[in-house]
């Protein structure tokens, strides 16, 4: 009985065995499998797909393609193979020794040069040379040069030097622009000889898919110029400003210096292309405390009508911390605290919320995560261990210090307070578009909700009382109620800070009834004023005295 049943095992084991590679072959190997079948059989040239457009929000197209062609030659045509190569050569503006290279290739269609334009291919058809044909393969156009190139990105070649997409959009949607391609197929002998009176086929290309964004170009132009002349009057190294839809998480604007070309990479350093706005952290400085301050009060830990004697520096774990200009005010109110973006208040708060709530806070922010942006390159920030928290990190993280984000995270915290709370996924493609026109619509998607909307209110008026009575006074757009908070952090260099490197930044939104945009401004090293309120803030609301008009909104 042991010997049947040992028996019986080898021979399921050995059925088993037979199925699964049947299995393999004929159903996970079959793609595979045909084509390597088709290419003993069929001589094959590829006919590229047109890449789909990326266009704003009224549809204009920010990326498009201007018409251009794949030159090949049919070889049976072809008699004298240096006579081809004289005559192209210098119209394609390539090597004769390449293009005849080319032609002693044994294929039935041989590629010649890819993505050559109108002007050229009417300067070859001239030589009425046999054997030559022309696919369209468009390529890659910018009709507005290198405005929101961080977001759009580019299209180079991949290892094998066909299309492929990086960084921004381009990367992060590359297969769904990218399409599929198309082919000329012509059948073989036994020998791999083409059949002159063979069967040819021609199977069509699938084209891209075209992405429509929330981006709208007027105000990216407006972002893009400021950010600009902001550059040259504050002499800063760059510079970056992000503008978003509070109740989307739709991205209306994002500009970026120093910029690039996407027509023209190749002609910029590699670090250009990355986007700041998703790919570097910094430490956010006194912009962040408006968020702390909302979580103290969402547990209750605080209410807004608490007050705090501000009487001089304090010490924490045998560090000294005082306010940024050394001055003290006696009992302050929480509104205060904001107004005279007090660090020794913040770390009073800090201490009221505790570890738990801080950690807490960090956490929802989504602080050692992502996004979830459709951008390429999103830098996921360091979140260090519970255990490692000490007293002094609670402390210096209250005010901003010590803790890294992207800026894209830190719009995001603050369009949550606009949004009553609720903390949005930051998007950029609103809807899809295939070829045949029929669109495929992203919602807007709701990550969690930060703050409860009573919770959002308080802090939201806190945030225009410092506005409106803060370092920044001087330079608010009037007959508006715009929420908002300036920060200058110190860069780290080396295992310390230097006070001559500054990031200086300004965040806010408005009006506060009913917000239309949440901006967020970065200037890093200014030389004319190390301080966010002399340099980012101005620049804030420079940009929101054209948004407000722009929506159809006016002083009252």
């Amino acid at each position: 009985m042991v010997r049947l049943r040992i028996v019986t095992v080898l021979i399921a084991g050995a059925f088993t065995l037979i199925w699964l590679r049947l299995f393999y072959w004929q159903v996970l190997s079959h793609e595979l499998l045909s084509n390597l079948a088709d290419n003993q059989h069929f001589f094959r040239l590829e006919i590229p797909p047109a890449r789909g457009e990326i266009r704003s929000r009224d549809g204009t197209p920010l990326v498009a393609n201007q018409t251009a062609y794949l030159v090949f030659a049919e070889k049976k045509y072809v008699d004298d193979i240096e006579e081809y190569s004289e005559k192209l050569a210098p119209i394609l503006e390539e090597e004769e020794a390449s293009i005849s290279g080319l032609l002693n290739e044994h294929d039935v269609w041989v590629p010649i040069k890819h993505q050559v334009d109108e002007q050229t291919v009417d300067k070859i058809k001239e030589l009425e040379l046999a054997g030559l044909g022309f696919e369209r393969e468009d390529k890659r156009f910018y009709p507005e040069t290198s405005m929101a190139a961080h977001l759009l990105g580019f299209v180079g070649k991949d290892a094998l030097g066909k299309p492929k997409g990086y960084f921004g959009l381009e990367g992060f949607y590359d297969k769904e622009l990218a399409g599929q391609p198309g082919f000329l197929l012509q059948e073989r002998d036994a020998y791999g000889n083409p059949i002159v009176i063979g069967k040819i086929d021609r199977i069509e290309p699938k084209h891209g898919r075209s992405l429509v964004l929330y981006l709208d170009k007027t105000v990216q132009f407006i972002a893009e110029t400021k950010l600009k002349k902001a550059l040259e009057k504050y002499g800063a190294k760059a510079g970056n400003v992000v503008i978003l839809d509070p109740k989307t998480g739709g991205i209306l604007a994002s500009a970026s210096y120093p910029n690039y070309d996407p027509l023209l990479f190749s002609e910029f350093p590699d670090e250009y292309y990355r986007n700041p706005i998703v790919a570097d952290t910094y430490e956010p400085g006194s912009t962040f405390k408006p968020l702390v301050m909302a979580k103290a009060f969402e547990l209750k830990k605080l209410k807004p009508t608490d007050t705090y004697d501000e009487s001089g520096p304090v010490t924490v774990s045998g560090y000294q911390i005082k306010t940024w200009n050394s001055e003290y005010h006696g009992k302050i109110s929480m509104s205060e605290i904001l107004q005279y973006s007090s660090n020794v208040g913040m770390v009073y708060i800090s201490s009221m919320l505790g570890k738990d709530g801080m950690l807490s806070l960090l956490s929802d922010l989504g602080l050692g995560s992502k996004t979830g942006i459709d951008l390429q390159e999103e830098a996921e920030t360091f979140m260090r261990d519970e255990s490692e928290w000490r007293d002094i990190d609670l402390a210096t993280t209250s005010f901003g210090q010590g803790i890294a984000i992207t800026p894209i995270q830190m719009i995001r915290a603050i369009a949550a307070i606009a949004n009553n709370g609720v903390l949005m996924e930051p998007r950029l493609v609103k809807e899809i578009v295939s070829e045949d026109g029929k669109k495929i619509e992203i919602p807007p998607k709701e990550t969690r909700r930060l703050y409860s909307a009573p919770t959002a209110k308080v802090i939201a008026e806190l945030m225009v009382d410092a506005v409106e009575y803060g370092e920044a006074q001087w330079t608010v757009t009037k007959g508006f109620r715009i929420a908002g908070k300036t920060g200058t952090a110190q860069i780290p260099v080396e295992g310390h800070y230097d006070s001559d490197k500054t990031i200086a930044s300004f965040v806010g939104f408005g009006p506060v009834e009913n917000p239309r945009f949440v901006m967020l401004v970065t200037l890093r090293e200014p030389t004319s004023s190390p301080w966010g309120s002399e340099t980012a803030a101005p620049l804030f609301f420079d940009i929101a005295n054209e948004l407000f008009p722009y929506f159809g909104m006016y002083p009252q």
